[in-house]
């Protein structure tokens, strides 16, 4: 195949997955690795699409349609990883927990080994995720409307339930922070998530270095009220400065934040 042609199937693969590794161009266009990022990036450079880690995303996904959480899955594996064993640190036993819809929420199952949590959630992946991985643990499942793209519940229903529930701590996923502002794609799901916030004795926000000094659709809470921003390693001195003027900064990597916090 000509590079013409090679350059042209992905950008076609990505506009209609959205999102695309890396590996997954590997296997549909037999070459390397090393060609495909090459391809990646001039067309990164070309304006035609947007290059994440381990893979690219569509410019239109980017910045007209939030992407699925099936695709969000794909990008940024590693920091993801590396903030969910950050938010397991920070749990105890017996607490009431509320973990909100997000991908790297889903994870945190992964990195638990307390013997007894309550764990509420209006995201049906997390549930899964828990129902399949600590079935000792005591699951609450808001209920509500609900919101296929992001796999969570919310409206009326599920903001009445959370309005009742009392948690230790809150660790709600965002889609971009800028400023003091919190953000994400739908007005409904940030006001549920709001809520779950409010009711939750000390508040986190879980974010990878990607979604910093980034905009989206709906601003729905206040850096300055949470307890804390946990992220990845990979995020810019200056940002993290930034950042550390409005809550306290949790970096994956720092062993000195890997403490529990009851």
């Amino acid at each position: 195949m000509l590079k013409n042609e090679r350059v042209a199937t992905i950008l076609s693969t990505v506009n209609q997955s959205g999102v695309v590794t890396v590996q997954e161009l590997v296997n549909e266009l037999n070459v390397s690795s090393m060609t495909i990022r090459r391809d990646l990036e001039e067309l990164e450079q070309e304006h035609r699409i947007v290059r994440v880690h381990g893979g690219a995303q569509s410019i239109h996904t980017s910045d007209q349609r939030e992407a699925s959480y099936i695709q969000k899955r794909k990008l940024h594996v590693a920091e993801k990883s590396g903030i969910a064993q950050q938010v397991a640190s920070m749990i105890a036993e017996d607490e009431t927990i509320f973990l909100g819809p997000g991908t790297t929420n889903e994870l945190v199952s992964k990195y638990l080994n307390l013997a007894n949590l309550r764990i509420v959630t209006n995201s049906l992946p997390v549930f899964e995720q828990f129902r399949n991985e600590h079935s000792e643990y005591e699951l609450f499942l808001v209920g509500g409307t609900y919101r296929e793209r992001s796999g969570a519940f919310i409206g009326s229903l599920a903001n009445g339930l959370l309005k009742n529930l009392k948690m230790h701590k809150a660790f709600v996923g965002v889609n971009g922070i800028n400023g003091n502002s919190i953000m994400n794609a739908n007005s409904d799901e940030g006001q549920t998530q709001s809520i779950a916030l409010d009711q939750a004795q000390k508040k986190f926000v879980v974010a990878d270095h990607s979604k910093l000094n980034r905009n989206d659709f709906y601003a729905f809470y206040h850096l300055d009220k949470c307890d804390g921003l946990i992220t990845d390693q990979d995020i810019d001195s200056a940002i993290l400065q930034k950042y550390q003027k409005l809550t306290k900064v949790y970096n994956s990597t720092n062993k000195k934040q890997k403490e529990r916090f009851a």
